[in-house]
């Protein structure tokens, strides 16, 4: 309620204020337009005399402050012609300093001033120097401030600087800068005293009214940024220590902040560099309140920039050893805030790699130091659990992934995985998704032995759990998307050299193998496909190579891709595991190694017996092993016997009688090889066609006998086309006679009453049947053949 009091009778009070400025100004205003000088110099001293008030806000009192401003320029236009006023400017230099209260006494002061400099009657540095201290009589925080604004604001244009009209006769750019940096100097006392101004209680409410008049201190040097004569000399002899010496000895956390922040940015990049540990040194100095990190972070942050804007400047940073001072000020910053939380000093560090990326790129040292400094801080302290903080390690780690878009080149700096091990485990895993992106992204090869070792150290987050999180407790969609991120890299690791490439899978291996058998089931296949890839790169190699310390021979290969598809049972993952050995078996047939293909066989079999027991699987199955024998061309004939033996014996055993239909015609490849010699027995593809045709028969009367009709005919179109097919190949046993016969028996069926029309099958039919049609009239060799059935 009495917050509410005070808002209304402040803008009671400054309702008040304007009423009355508007009312004098209404008077001076006459008396300009009537050339009276005296009853304007009265009306404005009446004006100003409202910029007297305490009792307004900073916010308030600008309000008021504008207005006055507003008229004082009405009478400096007024001043200039004298020819209006009959008055020379040094009697109205006089005649002004009569006015009865102090206040409005500098206002007009300072606005003749600004008429006196412009005639060049007399230097204008006696006139600045005089105006300055003339100021010094107010002493009132607010009222001050807006006085001395008023006068930076009336004299920036009337400066003696270099090229300026101003400049000569005794006016020199050491007089502008005197006059700016004292502006400056007595503002910021009187805005620093601001904080004294009201009860302890209201310290928040002070805090907020003196940062929103920071702009009126900061102007100060922006107009000496824009002196053209404050050059790299001058800056560095006079103003940056005179600036640095006011803004260290106010004490105040609030100026200290503002003060260096400004600097940062209204002075040139060259400047900051060339005067790097004069302004490094400063914040040590600081109040332990300020917020250093955000300065420093903004200064490395503009030098960045700099370097980046052109090649040509980079030397100069080498030159002043830009890396050492700023790494040197940052450990000194933190050593001397002991209470710096811990997000501080990485966001520092942070700020340091970045800087030292987009200037010494190629000096790894500096960023592996950079990463070390950070290890240190981490050192001794639990993983992180400051959500901010682990943002800030993980943007310190990003940053060389996205600058070296070689993730090799990250692998060779000591102090990365070190640093990563303070993550907790979620974060852990994010990161390594992110590494494992950008080598995607950028298609990088990681081919040695070693720098697998570091990066897998680096992702051990996705492929083994930490902190005791097990894999149950992971949402099934997220566990999928990061095994399959790691299945990918996987694919990425390679090497020319046979023997490099064996120890990175061996590498591989042993990290995937500590994972848990959740995990084998992504991560064993694609370590299999590329020890496959290198088993193809060595064919012809069967013999052991002296001399090496690992021979990378296709048998140690087989044997080690052995072991590792076994690991897949205790998952368990059979269906995975027989696909796998059939692919191993396939890679042995092509090294010409019939007893590892033999083995891996075996070794497929038996877990068909043993683990493959949902029947859909088992069809699945058993049609891989069909289809990867038929490409086998290793076996002799006793082992291609046995083989195909047990192939056919598992079709004719499956479930259903369709899937035993299916599979036992499918064996009948296995007896007709088209491309290899030796392997066409004729009879016994016709064995096969005529015992799936039995089954096909027999599955016709069991859905009669179970649901009243026979169902579709598909099964026997199917034998059909593979007839057909064999009939074309030139099966001696598979004559026109037989293929005509089971056409016939088809069209008996699905004229039976008991069969179930399908147009599904019905068309499947007659597809096939006009393809024999176009056979028989596309003419020659196959034509003749086709002669003899008719459709």
């Amino acid at each position: 309620m009495i917050a509410t009091e005070g808002i209304e009778d402040e803008e009671k009070w400054l309702a008040e204020g304007i009423a009355a400025i508007q009312h004098n100004a209404f008077y001076m205003s006459r008396a300009l337009d009537s050339d009276n000088l005296r009853e304007a110099l009265k009306y404005s001293a009446l004006l100003l005399s409202e910029l007297r008030t305490s009792k307004l806000s900073p916010h308030k009192y600008y309000e008021l402050y504008m207005r006055a401003f507003d008229e004082l320029r009405k009478l400096e236009m007024f001043f200039r012609e004298e020819d209006r006023h009959g008055c020379s400017v040094i009697d109205l230099y006089e005649l002004v300093q009569h006015a009865g209260n102090i206040l409005p006494r500098l206002y007009l002061l300072c606005t003749v001033g600004s008429v006196y400099i412009k005639s060049k009657e007399v230097p204008a540095k006696d006139i600045l120097k005089d105006l300055v201290e003339m100021c010094r009589g107010i002493q009132h925080p607010t009222r001050g401030l807006f006085l001395r604004s008023y006068l930076a604001q009336i004299s920036r244009d009337k400066l003696p600087d270099l090229g300026s009209e101003y400049e000569g006769e005794g006016d020199t750019v050491m007089d502008a800068v005197d006059f700016v940096l004292q502006n400056f100097t007595e503002m910021n006392k009187l805005w620093v005293r601001m904080q004294h101004n009201g009860p302890v209680r209201l310290k928040e409410k002070l805090e907020k009214e003196r940062s929103e008049l920071r702009d009126l201190v900061g102007k100060n040097l922006h107009v000496l940024s824009q002196i053209e004569g404050v050059d790299l000399e001058m800056y560095k002899d006079v103003v940056l220590p005179r600036v640095l010496e006011q803004v260290v000895n106010c004490k105040d956390e609030i100026a200290q902040y503002y003060l260096m922040d400004c600097m940062i940015q209204v002075f040139p990049d060259e400047y900051h560099l060339q005067t790097l540990e004069t302004l490094l040194g400063a914040c040590p100095q600081l109040q332990p309140a300020v917020d250093v990190k955000t300065v420093l972070s903004r200064l490395m942050e503009r030098l960045s920039n700099y370097a980046d804007s052109s090649p040509e400047v980079l030397p100069d940073f080498l030159q002043v050893e830009a890396f050492a001072k700023l790494s040197s000020a940052i450990g000194k910053v933190i050593e001397a805030q002991v209470d710096m939380p811990v997000v501080g000093a990485i966001s520092l560090y942070v700020s340091l790699l970045t800087f030292t990326l987009h200037v010494h790129p190629d000096r790894l040292d500096y960023v592996d130091l950079v990463l070390g400094a950070c290890v240190k801080k981490l050192a001794g302290k639990a993983k992180l659990e400051d959500s901010k903080a682990t943002k800030q390690v993980v943007a310190l780690l990003s940053a060389p992934l996205e600058k070296y878009t070689n993730i090799v080149t990250v692998l060779t700096l000591s102090n990365y995985p070190r640093v990563m091990d303070h993550l907790d485990g979620g974060t852990n895993k994010i990161m390594a998704k992110i590494i494992i992106e950008s080598i995607m992204k950028n298609d990088t090869c990681v081919s040695t032995d070693d720098k697998v070792e570091v990066l897998f150290e680096l992702i051990k987050g996705l492929i083994k759990d930490l902190d005791g999180t097990a894999t149950d407790e992971l949402d099934e969609e997220d566990f999928k998307e990061e095994q399959n991120s790691v299945a990918r890299l996987i694919h990425m690791l390679y090497n020319d050299e046979p023997e490099e490439m064996l120890k990175i899978i061996c590498t591989v291996r042993n990290h995937i193998m500590a994972g848990g058998p959740k995990r084998l089931t992504f991560t064993v296949p694609p370590l299999v496909f590329s020890a496959l890839k290198l088993v193809r790169r060595l064919q012809g190699q069967d013999g052991d190579m002296a001399g090496e310390e690992i021979p990378a021979t296709p048998k140690k290969i087989f044997q080690l891709l052995n072991e590792t598809i076994e690991t897949l049972s205790s998952v368990p993952s059979s269906e995975l595991a027989l696909r796998l050995y059939l692919q191993c078996a396939e890679a042995a047939n092509d090294c010409e190694l019939e007893p590892i293909a033999y083995e891996y066989f075996t070794q497929a079999f038996v877990l068909y017996e043993e683990e493959v027991a949902d029947s859909k699987a088992q069809v699945t199955a058993i049609h891989l092993i069909i289809g990867t024998l038929q490409k086998m061309t290793v076996f002799g004939v006793e082992n291609r016997d046995t083989l195909t033996h047990k192939a056919t014996g598992y079709s004719a055993k499956l479930l259903k009688k369709p899937d035993q239909c299916r599979a036992v015609y499918a064996c009948s490849h296995l007896f007709w090889v088209d491309d290899q010699d030796g392997i066409k027995d004729g009879e016994r593809v016709l064995l096969c066609l005529k015992r799936s045709l039995r089954i096909a028969n027999a599955a016709q009367q069991q859905a009669n006998v179970t649901r009243g009709s026979s169902g579709p005919v598909t099964l026997f179109v199917e034998i059909l086309n593979k007839y057909l097919y064999f009939f074309e190949k030139g099966n001696p046993q598979i004559t026109p006679a037989a293929v005509q016969s089971l056409i016939e028996l088809i069209k008996t069926e699905m004229q039976s009453d008991s069969t179930t029309p399908d147009s599904a099958s019905d068309a499947f039919f007659s597809s096939t049947l006009r393809y024999i049609q176009f056979q028989k009239q596309k003419g020659g060799l196959m034509g003749e053949k086709y002669g003899p059935i008719k459709v």
